[in-house]
């Protein structure tokens, strides 16, 4: 096979069970994105247009949480309206979801820091460290 087969066949993204002990232990399934989705991810963390588009935090570890947690089906568990209720939930709980989904898409310490500086493209980062709190 080929570069260009072998880079078009590669549409498996890893997942992890997440154990949450503040939760009694509860076991998530987190998955990593594709590349689409994690442009959807950071497009949706810019607010206005054009020249004014500015990054927002808000929500930004509830959206990613919501984008990559998988019910007991394989499928999304949240949807992108769940976003708000997600961030109502502990921080430590939310932290630790976030931590593996970001690890898990490949979002680097450099890649949250171009986010900040309100770069409206995404990045090309091949990088996977992790910005968040230890897991």
């Amino acid at each position: 096979m080929g570069i260009r087969d072998v880079l078009l066949g590669a549409t498996t993204v890893p997942t992890e069970v997440v154990v949450l002990p503040e939760l009694a232990g509860l076991a998530v399934t987190v998955r990593g994105m594709t590349g689409s989705e994690r442009d959807a991810f950071e497009a949706s963390c810019f607010e206005g247009r054009g020249r004014k588009r500015e990054f927002s935090m808000r929500d930004v570890r509830a959206k990613l949480v919501a984008s990559c947690c998988l019910d007991e089906k394989g499928q999304r568990a949240f949807s992108d309206s769940d976003v708000q209720a997600l961030g109502q939930v502990r921080a430590d709980v939310i932290d630790r979801l976030f931590g593996v989904a970001q690890r898990l898409s490949g979002i680097s310490e450099k890649d949250a820091d171009e986010l900040g500086q309100g770069s409206p493209t995404p990045t090309a980062s091949t990088t996977s460290s992790s910005v968040s709190r230890e897991n």
